[in-house]
């Protein structure tokens, strides 16, 4: 799984600028809502929210936004209720993309994923479509610099907790889990003291694609350019090799 880290786009991300995180707090106080809405408001009841405000706090969102979204889904009978939706298709030369939504109205949602496929010359498919390209796996990022312990102690602690994988990149060592191991290892890491840059059950893909045509990648780029300024879209899987 090693060799394909998303270490650079995840900090690239981090340094956007306000609007672009406004987008990921429309995301995460999505999470939060459903979270509450399936498992209760309380963190220490429910696995899924406490995952939600580990990634709210990575992303820098204020506590009091936090507790205010959690109030919010949990004492309004009347506040939105979000339906997942995950779309599949292709974009150019082939490269599989799985964009998974939170939305209170599909076809809306469905119009825009469309509408970002075509725009970049790609196309959306059937559900199964590209799916079977990817392995779902809990992912926790861990900044090397950030880090006091070294890649074998690290290593350790994430196996003796129940992980399945780890890798060591240039700027960042790699965890990897299956999706129901995932809460208990990210909170072993958190009590640790381990400094995580990102944690979350992701779709890892099993072959990447390279795009060499200049075209083709500046069609790829405006597909996901497309899908990241909707705020119903939650989270965008390719196997380009970036």
């Amino acid at each position: 799984m090693s060799g394909h880290s998303k270490f650079s786009n995840i900090k690239r991300k981090k340094e956007k600028n306000d609007a672009a995180r406004g987008k990921i707090f429309t995301v995460i106080g999505r999470e939060i809502a459903v979270a509450v809405k399936e498992g209760g408001a309380d963190p220490a009841n429910n696995s899924k929210l406490r995952d939600v405000i580990a990634k709210a706090k990575a992303n820098n969102m204020p506590n009091d936004t936090i507790e205010r979204g959690i109030k919010k889904a949990a004492g309004d009978a009347g506040s939105v209720n979000y339906e997942r939706l995950t779309y599949e298709g292709y974009g150019p030369s082939g490269v599989a993309i799985i964009v998974d939504t939170l939305t209170d109205n599909k076809n809306r949602t469905a119009a825009n994923v469309r509408a970002a496929f075509t725009k970049g010359g790609g196309n959306v498919g059937a559900q199964g479509s590209v799916s079977y390209m990817f392995d779902q796996k809990g992912q926790i990022i861990v900044d090397k610099e950030e880090c006091e312990m070294d890649a074998d102690e690290l290593m350790m602690a994430a196996l003796d907790a129940g992980a399945e994988d780890f890798a060591e990149e240039d700027e960042s060592y790699e965890i990897y889990t299956a999706p129901d191991d995932f809460s208990a290892v990210r909170e072993a890491m958190e009590a640790a003291g381990v400094p995580m840059l990102e944690a979350e059950v992701t779709m890892i893909p099993q072959n990447w694609v390279e795009l060499t045509d200049e075209e083709a990648i500046k069609k790829m780029t405006r597909i996901l350019d497309i899908l990241d300024e909707d705020d119903d879209v939650q989270a965008v899987y390719h196997n380009w090799d970036e």
